[in-house]
């Protein structure tokens, strides 16, 4: 009976929601868009989600199985229970330019303005496996990250940095097992004992084949390496998060950020089913594993994007995968500003874009965050506007009031309808994704790919017909010459690094260099975890290309289907 008359109340109180708000609509916002027409137009997120122009309570939410308090299952509200209160995220500023030693100053100049953690970026050749006096580097060194081709290369970039107080995150994939290395190696020549490194290489190389496309080996070997590594760092680098795995650049390529979501998402599962098949405990892996997303302009879907990803997470290992670990359960993530959303037109306009997308990523619950400088639409950023970007998180941190509170979005309508769309939106992806009969079976046949290019191409065409403004390109436009400074490598910098490589193959102890490669061939053609021969190698001054070299005779290359 009172089951009967608790079910009456809560279907009057929802009867009596819709019907206010539909006399909202009726009464009130019809009446206001009468005088203005120009609001009658339907609003859409950069999901293509139609927006409603107010959201009311649900009379049925369920608090403790949609939200739970911040801390705890299913961490919609933040894995930490204090959040910010107890400690602010890492401050990160991905550099990466020219030289080792240029990109080394550049670290320097950053820690002592207070940036919290590194974050590595490499060059192409790098990102591919060359070296730079490779055929294939010509014209590309140092353009778009800096160039490390040796473990001479890594001691130089971290010259005078303590390996063993500050926090490394390098984003390289095809290669990441050998950068990784040569980390290692570069902190045991300081006497730094691998158990105390703490950092994060990226090594997602699922997204590669998705979208970023800086890929080297076939996607089973590729898969191998990546596992190893979680192998490795289990039992040697504990404190070390083995995988970043990206939406970022999914995102970049043009995805929407409900496919961001999704697909990062389905790429974390993929990771886990074969962590497990190859017999590692799950429990002890899965807390290693963090993620890196995107904050573009749509404040708000930002923020509900990365709630959605939390809660799917926790639910995923907890009822999936059957995970008892609660750290495992817990989703935690590294942010970077919208590269794709900065503009070479009105460059200034970049930082109060880069100011929102912060912000977003904030109220979302990063626990590290990477703020894009004004220029980067233009160059290389200069150390003014790095800085720029830099306070900026400062700002926040210390000015806003935002990390006072814990979710301080918690409960708001419009946030918790939005993320409980944007959750929905993601099952129907790994639905489709289950139907290629899988995350590598949908790569192969172009899914992803078809995606991410019919979504970017729907954008475009939206901003070409001005159905979305971007301030500066489209609208509210000016005719000016671009007047901010440009940073410019050293000229010398490739003929420098050239030339120290010729010296360290001439210099190496041949007989310990052959010893190292034969070891490496004998371990990829085996099943041996590769970690210790490819430290071993990078030991015996074998460079990335030539140990990239071995692997790619072992594994072969991957050559990317076209997808019509």
């Amino acid at each position: 009976m009172v089951t009967a008359v608790a079910e009456r109340k809560t279907h009057q109180a929802r009867s009596d929601l819709e019907e206010q708000a539909e006399r909202w609509r009726r009464e009130h916002y019809a009446n206001a868009v009468a005088a203005r027409p120009e609001r009658r137009n339907r609003f859409y997120n950069l999901s293509w989600m139609e927006i409603d122009p107010v959201y009311l309570p649900e009379s049925d939410f369920d608090y403790q199985w949609k939200l739970g308090d911040p801390g705890h299952y299913p961490y919609t509200r933040g894995i930490h229970e204090d959040m910010y209160l107890g400690k602010l995220w890492t401050m990160r500023q991905f550099a990466g330019f020219g030289s080792a030693f240029e990109t080394n100053r550049r670290f320097k100049y950053l820690l002592s303005h207070g940036e919290t953690g590194l974050s590595v970026a490499f060059d192409y050749p790098t990102l591919y496996g060359y070296d730079t006096d490779d055929p294939h580097s010509e014209g590309e060194f140092g353009k778009c990250g800096v160039a490390v081709s040796s473990l001479e290369d890594m001691k130089i970039l971290f010259r005078g940095i303590a390996l063993d107080r500050v926090s490394t995150s390098m984003t390289i994939n095809g290669p990441a097992s050998i950068l990784w290395g040569m980390y290692i190696a570069a902190a045991e020549s300081k006497g730094i004992r691998k158990e105390k490194l703490r950092g994060t290489i990226q090594n997602d190389v699922l997204k590669e084949y998705i979208a970023q496309k800086s890929f080297i080996f076939p996607p089973e070997p590729s898969m191998r390496l990546v596992i190893d590594t979680f192998e490795y760092g289990m039992k040697e680098v504990p404190l070390w998060n083995t995988i970043s795995i990206s939406g970022y650049h999914i995102r970049e390529a043009g995805s929407t950020a409900t496919q961001e979501l999704a697909f990062t998402l389905a790429d974390g599962f993929e990771y886990v089913k074969r962590g497990i098949e190859r017999g590692l405990d799950p429990n002890m892996f899965v807390p290693r594993l963090s993620f890196f997303f995107n904050a573009h302009n749509d404040f708000f879907e930002e923020i509900a994007k990365y709630r959605a990803a939390r809660r799917i997470w926790a639910r995923e290992m907890k009822e999936r995968f059957g995970l008892r670990n609660e750290k495992a359960m817990k989703l935690r993530f590294h942010t970077q500003t919208a590269g794709c959303s900065l503009t070479a037109e009105q460059p200034e306009n970049n930082i109060a874009r880069v100011a929102i997308q912060a912000m977003a990523a904030v109220f979302g619950g990063t626990q590290s965050l990477h703020t894009n400088s004004l220029d980067e639409a233009l160059a290389l950023p200069t150390e003014r506007a790095v800085k720029i970007a830099l306070r900026t998180q400062q700002i926040i941190a210390h000015e806003s009031g935002i990390p006072n509170v814990v979710d301080p979005l918690g409960g708001a309508y419009y946030v918790e309808w939005l993320t409980d769309r944007m959750e929905e939106e993601a099952y129907h992806i790994f639905d489709d994704i289950d139907r290629y009969g899988g995350v590598i079976p949908a790569i192969e046949m172009g899914y992803f790919q078809k995606a991410i290019t019919e979504a970017s191409y729907r954008y475009q065409k939206e901003i070409d017909r001005k159905e979305r403004i971007v301030v500066g390109v489209n609208k509210y436009t000016v005719s000016e010459d671009i007047s901010i400074p440009i940073l410019r490598l050293d000229p010398k910098g490739e003929e420098r690094q050239i030339a120290r490589l010729r010296k360290l193959r001439e210099s190496r102890n041949r007989q310990r260099y052959e010893n190292a490669m034969s070891e490496l061939r004998r371990t990829a053609e085996g099943n041996e975890n590769t970690m210790p021969a490819i430290i071993n190698a990078v030991k015996a001054k074998a460079t990335l290309g030539e140990i990239t070299a071995v692997l790619r005779e072992v594994f072969g290359e991957y050559r990317e289907q076209h997808i019509i």
